[in-house]
């Protein structure tokens, strides 16, 4: 099932003071960028966090699942979805983590 662009919408505008923050489609579903960095993906009309060690301790209780069949697990982001500060805190944290977006190939 194919996410609603409501829910991609609301997630987006949950996220505060992280930088410019987007989804880009693929495959179906959504990755979710801060500033050009992919730090998640919206799939089934879930939050998908990449994990990283500081969102783990940050987070305490973790739920990891796959967003989709053969991907890695992720932080699966549910019950603070409408934290709009905690979810903005989670991204800040995560995306220090995170390595840089790779250079585009030049065609």
């Amino acid at each position: 099932m194919a996410s609603d662009q409501n829910f991609v919408d609301f997630v987006l505008e949950q996220i505060k003071n992280v930088g410019e923050i987007t989804a880009k489609k693929m495959f179906g579903e959504y990755g979710v960028y801060a500033d050009g960095k992919i730090f998640g993906l919206i799939c089934d009309n879930k939050l998908f966090v990449k994990p990283t060690i500081s969102g783990r301790e940050f987070i305490g209780n973790v739920v990891e699942a796959p967003p989709y069949e053969g991907a890695k697990p992720s932080f699966l982001i549910e019950d603070k979805i409408e934290d709009s500060e905690w979810i903005s805190e989670l991204v800040r944290i995560s995306l220090k983590e995170l390595p840089a977006p790779k250079p585009k190939k030049k065609k």
